[in-house]
């Protein structure tokens, strides 16, 4: 018993050390945890939160000097008058308007005759007057049409697309585009007179080789297509909406783009070919796409 009570001290003292060397540990994982929540609140540029677009880029200390957003405080504001029309024909226009577009479908038979590179030009243009995050306009778009360049774009899409379809997919997505009758073989890369490949500038690229944060660059990239795919309607042509999937870094490097560029979508853009066919599809009724509150 007398060893015992003289040993205790000494097991006591063991003990606060433990309790110490824990205490002290945790004290370092918690500091390490508030250290990476600075990290994640300083990373750039803006990262889509909606989308999670995988366009994140974390800051090291040696990059923060890379960035330079521009202020323009003096920004000069001018007068703005646009067109007012009556009522009726504010109806007239809204519904000659719906009409056009009530037309658009997504064709992939396109004939190889030729278009006046001026309509792709003017489309383009229209395209550009799309709203953007700050006003960045972080759009590229990438016209091609050069018959070698336009057949190694499709090699490239129907060898990744064949891997799509077999294993990347899955069988219900397969199964749903079946009554579209589509799949890998996307000839119209090559008929087409003209590709417009839209690429996303994930921050942009100043003179003095500093990049520039580009805010919700897919989103307003996004917009962009709208309004081209009803600038190509408004004109007579057709195209068909592709996301070629695991095919934009090996395009990107095709068409010597960038690194601050990835591909959002590509256009087959011309005329339908004459034995063009389009599935027998509708559209919901604005019963089941508008809600009043």
């Amino acid at each position: 018993m007398a060893a015992f009570s003289l040993l205790t001290p000494v097991f006591i003292g063991i003990l606060c050390v433990f309790i110490v060397v824990i205490l002290r540990s945790r004290g370092k994982s918690s500091n390490k945890l508030q250290e990476n929540k600075k990290k994640k609140k300083e990373s750039k540029p803006w990262v889509d939160e909606d989308l999670q677009d995988g366009t994140e880029i974390l800051l090291n200390d040696g990059d923060k000097e890379e960035w330079q957003d521009l202020e323009e405080e003096d920004l000069l504001h001018v007068p703005f008058a646009p067109a007012h029309y009556p009522v009726d024909e504010m109806v007239k226009r809204s519904k000659h308007f719906y009409e056009l577009l009530n037309q658009r479908r997504s064709v992939r038979f396109i004939s190889n005759e030729p278009v006046p590179r001026e309509v792709i030009e003017n489309i383009i243009r229209t395209a550009g007057t799309s709203p953007s995050g700050a006003h960045t306009e972080p759009w590229t778009f990438v016209v091609v049409q050069d018959p070698e360049v336009k057949h190694k774009v499709r090699e490239i899409i129907e060898e990744e697309e064949e891997i799509n379809y077999h294993k990347r997919m899955g069988d219900k997505w397969v199964s749903d585009l079946k009554k579209l009758r589509t799949n890998w073989v996307k000839e119209y890369l090559d008929t087409a007179p003209f590709l417009i490949l839209i690429f996303k500038q994930v921050y942009g690229q100043l003179p003095n080789n500093k990049k520039r944060t580009h805010y919700y660059n897919e989103i307003s990239v996004s917009i962009a297509c709208g309004l081209l795919l009803a600038a190509i309607q408004n004109v007579g042509l057709v195209t068909v909406t592709t996301t070629p999937l695991n095919c934009g870094p090996r395009l990107r490097v095709l068409l010597q783009r960038p690194v601050n560029e990835k591909l959002l979508m590509l256009l087959p853009v011309g005329y339908p070919s004459k034995d063009a066919t389009v599935p027998d599809l509708k559209r919901k009724p604005l019963q089941d796409i508008m809600v009043i509150v």
